[in-house]
């Protein structure tokens, strides 16, 4: 009646757990957060962030602030980066300061951002 067959505590081979890459993560503005951040969706943060994010999209929000490493296939800033930037596509619009090494696909830079820095582009 209560015999179980098979061991509870381990999933199957192959059914870990998955994230759909189409989840957003939104960090509000008064959230603060040190250390690892990574996703397989998009990120959009407001808030501040001191480590390193890697995800599909990283959004840096108006009031956003990221001190560090973004990796991701679409980087768009709208306020304040400092640190390293690994995009396919990267974005800046026009109120965005960032000072930071850039390695990008493509580049996109909206007059009035402020941006001081190294710019790499990645050879296809």
């Amino acid at each position: 009646m209560f015999n179980k067959s098979t061991d509870q505590t381990t999933p199957p081979s192959g059914s870990g757990p998955t994230r759909p890459s189409n989840v957003k993560s939104v960090f509000a503005s008064d959230l603060k957060i040190t250390g690892e951040i990574t996703s397989l969706g998009d990120i959009e943060m407001m808030g501040e962030v001191d480590g390193n994010i890697s995800a599909r999209t990283v959004i840096i929000g108006s009031e956003g602030r990221m001190t560090g490493t973004v990796t991701a296939e679409t980087v768009e800033v709208r306020g304040k980066m400092a640190g390293q930037i690994a995009a396919g596509t990267f974005t800046l619009r026009a109120a965005a300061q960032v000072a930071a090494d850039v390695d990008y696909g493509n580049l996109v830079i909206e007059s009035g951002s402020q941006i001081e820095g190294h710019f790499s582009r990645i050879k296809s």
